[in-house]
């Protein structure tokens, strides 16, 4: 049996899904993806990237921003925002979670991302979550951060972007270790919020945040997640 032209082919890596549907004449492609979804402190921070055939070329650390060093990440976002076609990226603050919800502000970051494009791309890849109203044809993908270029693109964009307000925040906030974490949840990270209470950009309606002191259920699970380790769900 002959395969389609248009079928993603494994041997072209993490370019198979442009590859493809460049062959039917949908090209640029966007991506999109979110960094900060699981953490309970900063905003939830969302990239839209897009890519043609010949940037992602140009681009040889592309992967899901989870799976790099904070080295390479800083290495692929360089290169992203030099070869790419075009990129956006927005920030939903803690305090708009906490008013609408996560699942909420997770789709609304990623039109409010595809709306600042100034170049419309053909198709649009998002990582895990349909998004309604683009206005473009539009898939979404299981961990699309793997296996998209352009969503591997968006993935590195919205952690280095996402990151780098962590460490600023580190700076007014100390006692909460952001620079290590990100405000993601780290037996450090409990320990701190049981001792000092939430900082302001903690997000209250995060279960593991208590109110405005030092808090029981904070302590409860500290001693249960451990300090460092792989984050995921970004």
């Amino acid at each position: 049996m002959v395969a389609s032209p248009y079928t993603p082919r494994q041997s072209a890596g993490l370019a198979a899904y442009e590859n493809a549907l460049a062959r039917a004449g949908l090209a640029p492609v966007a991506g999109i993806d979110e960094a900060g979804r699981g953490a309970c402190a900063g905003p939830l921070v969302v990239a839209a990237v897009v890519l043609d055939k010949t940037g992602i070329k140009r681009i040889p650390g592309l992967a899901d921003s989870k799976l790099l060093t904070e080295g390479a990440r800083e290495t692929a976002y360089a290169d992203i925002v030099k070869h790419a076609v075009d990129w956006h990226v927005t920030t939903i603050p803690h305090t708009e979670i906490d008013a609408l919800g996560l699942h909420v502000c997770n789709v609304e970051g990623m039109r409010r991302a595809f709306a600042g494009l100034s170049k419309w791309p053909a198709y649009v890849l998002t990582d895990g979550f349909p998004v309604q109203g683009l206005g473009a044809p539009a898939l979404a993908m299981w961990k699309g951060d793997r296996v998209a270029a352009s969503v591997a693109a968006a993935s590195i964009v919205a952690k280095v972007t996402r990151d780098r307000m962590m460490r600023e925040l580190d700076t007014r906030y100390p006692e909460y270790g952001f620079c290590r974490h990100k405000g993601y949840v780290t037996g450090e990270h409990l320990r701190a919020l049981a001792e000092h209470g939430p900082s302001p950009v903690h997000r209250r309606s995060f279960r593991c945040v208590p109110g405005d002191g030092p808090g029981d259920v904070a302590a409860d699970v500290a001693g249960d997640v451990p300090d460092s380790g792989p984050v995921e769900g970004e």
